[in-house]
């Protein structure tokens, strides 16, 4: 009996049309962000390409550190980005090395 009904469950299963699957992209691997004025990027390359382009780090308009640190609190909080808060001081540092 078991086998009827699984045998039954796997038909309809099969039968079932296709469901939509959701589709992200993700930025095109441009590269990775060069140091900045003396200022390691292995933080933010580390961290913040596996989501945004380099293109669009370097577009961003200038913010004060809070902000940045705001920012970056809202990515990991947020967002769910797996952001080390131990690599905050780095992003930070990099973000506003000018």
């Amino acid at each position: 009996m078991r086998i009827i009904l699984a045998l039954a469950a796997l038909a309809l299963v099969a039968a079932a049309p296709p469901t939509k699957r959701l589709s992200v992209t993700l930025p095109e691997g441009e590269g990775f962000l060069p140091e900045r004025y003396g200022v390691s990027s292995e933080a933010v390359n580390g961290n913040c390409l596996s989501c945004h382009s380099a293109a669009m780090i370097t577009a961003q308009p200038r913010l004060t550190r809070v902000q940045w640190g705001e920012t970056i609190a809202k990515m990991r909080n947020v967002y769910g980005a797996p952001i080390d808060p131990a690599d905050d001081k780095a992003i930070l540092d990099w973000l506003l090395a000018d």
